[in-house]
């Protein structure tokens, strides 16, 4: 099933592809990625699906999820989450704590840098450079919000580490008579990024329009994974 308000297929520029949500335990630091897989995914697959996956869920089982109480901000923090724009689907770097985050990942020289030139550019108009130079590190950094499922309502998440690495081991331990592609996306209602896939010659255009209406959502489904399926000749078939 769907989840509510999505629709199990989408028409891209790649054909007609079916996404159907995985339900999951709440993951923890301690699971395993490949032991989730074997659990959950593994005995739907078919030929030619591709997996999508959370980066979140990624993180976390990384252990680069923290509980807010346990993130203490520098003055540095701060001072600069003030400057943050606040989009609707999310804080971002926009408090204390994650702005800490960002100042711990992508190191306080290129962070004070970084806002330095994005407010000079701030001045003619330009915006988004503060990111740009920041990279994905900064993008992926993300914190608490109401939808959240508990505890993670409670808590601040850094990118996972090698995302690419991450995909391309998963891909092969789901591989035997047939390939699947593994995607690790930052999924929301504004756009779909691609953090790492299990093969170079993956298209990121793909995982961005498959999952361009975040069908996945962040609530209460808790479907963090998704099963991709090829291009079909009628809408629903699978």
């Amino acid at each position: 099933m769907p989840n509510k308000g999505k629709s199990l297929t989408i028409d891209t520029k790649f054909g007609t592809h079916a996404r159907y949500p995985i339900k999951t335990h709440v993951i923890m630091k301690d699971d395993v990625p490949e032991d989730i897989l074997d659990k959950y995914v593994r005995d739907y697959l078919k030929e030619g699906d591709a997996v999508f996956i959370s980066e979140k869920i990624i993180a976390i089982m990384q252990g680069r999820a923290f509980p807010i109480n346990e993130i203490k901000p520098s003055r540095l923090a701060k001072f600069l989450c003030k400057f943050v724009y606040k989009p609707d689907y999310g804080i971002g770097i926009g408090s204390p704590v994650t702005m800490e985050l960002c100042v711990r990942e992508v190191g306080r020289v290129k962070i004070i840098c970084a806002a330095i030139i994005a407010g000079i550019c701030k001045l003619f108009g330009k915006r988004g450079v503060f990111y740009n130079i920041c990279g994905m590190k900064a993008r992926a950094i993300d914190g608490p919000c109401d939808y959240t499922i508990p505890p993670y309502n409670n808590y601040a998440k850094m990118a996972p580490l090698n995302p690419h690495k991450v995909a391309e081991d998963l891909s092969k331990h789901i591989s035997a008579s047939s390939r699947h592609d593994v995607y690790i996306v930052d999924a929301n209602d504004i756009a779909c990024t691609v953090l790492g896939k299990s093969h170079k010659d993956l298209p990121d255009e793909f995982g961005e329009l498959i999952f361009a209406d975040n069908p996945l959502d962040q609530s209460d489904q808790q479907t963090p994974i998704a099963i991709i399926r090829g291009t079909l000749v009628q809408k629903g078939q699978g």
